[in-house]
């Protein structure tokens, strides 16, 4: 099946819970209508099949929301989630901003998943995937609409997230007791590989990012690996299907060995002796990109850097979508202690 654009979806069916499995696979099925073989996207299309939320001021479940423009000659703009007590009021639009009153309150920059090109702050599946992340981590989670391509390409998801990380930094009322902003960058797919590439700009420009935490990260190179071969269409994902992503996010006639695809190859930049934030990298072991993802692994420990690696064996690419399954919770709780161990 390799090059081939066909799934088999029978296989998968039999690993995941039903609804993840339906769930996913109309996700397979429209990201197919969307992608055109010219290397053109259909964003008309995809923005009318995309369920999106608005943002509620209200609390739901312990968790208000609210949209904030960061960048007004880019149009970026960023969801934010606060946690809210049981009988809390809706707040006023002067209480939105009001100061965290926690001792330590970790703040997760958010970079939703799409391979660059599909889903956005208010997917709905991206505002209840950052809603469970406020209740789980008691954080305040700041969710990035970052431009997508092809029509905004690489390095412009790159620039909105840096942007996102310079205006969540100065914000008075993020500070926690110390004065101090505690920044977490987070993302699956696509979202991972940026929070790796801002959280460099950040070691490099001197702003402190305590922790990444990427969620089957989409990185690649000009190789083929053996999960690339073996995985090729049998969940969800196809080999061909990441060949186009990377395409359409690329600079015009780079390859995958590129240093945003493949940052520890043979291009990549080296963080032997820089403080790089600790990271916790979550490995789907039935998704096809995972080798590539190891491999970001051990060049982050090859550097000397610090980094956890939870492999989930019998997971497939989105499973922290739902909290239908055991690595949903696994996950969850790891994330937790993450950005919890610099509250001690």
């Amino acid at each position: 099946m390799a090059g081939s654009n066909e799934v088999n979806l029978s296989e998968s069916k039999m690993v995941v819970p039903l609804n993840t499995w339906v769930l996913i696979s109309n996700f397979k099925l429209v990201y197919n209508l969307l992608r055109r073989p010219d290397g053109t996207f259909n964003r008309h299309l995809a923005e009318f099949l995309d369920r999106k939320v608005s943002a509620n001021a209200n609390p739901v479940d312990g968790v208000f929301s609210f949209d904030v423009i960061i960048d007004c000659s880019t149009g970026l703009l960023s969801r934010i989630y606060r946690p809210a007590s049981a009988d809390e009021p809706q707040p006023n639009i002067t209480e939105l901003e009001k100061p965290v009153t926690s001792d330590v309150v970790p703040i997760i920059i958010f970079f939703h998943g799409g391979s660059f090109a599909h889903s956005s702050a208010n997917s709905a599946i991206y505002d209840t995937l950052c809603r469970r992340l406020v209740g789980f981590c008691k954080a305040v989670v700041v969710s990035v609409n970052y431009r997508r391509a092809p029509e905004n390409g690489y390095p412009c998801a790159y620039d909105d997230g840096w942007a996102a990380l310079k205006w969540v930094n100065s914000r008075s009322w993020l500070q926690s007791k110390d004065k101090k902003v505690h920044i977490y960058l987070a993302g699956d797919s696509s979202g991972g590989n940026i929070a790796h590439h801002v959280a460099m700009r950040a070691v490099e420009s001197g702003i402190e990012v305590l922790g990444n935490v990427l969620l089957n990260p989409m990185f690649g190179g000009q190789e083929r690996t053996e999960s690339e071969k073996r995985f090729d269409g049998r969940y969800f994902v196809t080999v061909q299907d990441r060949d186009w992503y990377w395409r359409a996010f690329l600079p015009e006639g780079e390859d995958r060995d590129h240093p945003a695809c493949n940052p520890f190859g043979p291009k990549g930049k080296s963080l032997e002796g820089i403080k790089f934030p600790k990271s916790l990298v979550v490995v789907a072991g039935l998704d096809l990109t995972q080798d590539w993802q190891l491999m970001y692994v051990e060049g982050l420990k090859k550097a000397g850097q610090e980094v956890k690696l939870l492999y989930q064996e019998q997971a497939t690419v989105g499973f922290y979508f739902l909290p239908n399954n055991n690595h949903f919770h696994t996950v969850m709780d790891e994330i937790t202690q993450f950005v919890s161990s610099n509250r001690e």
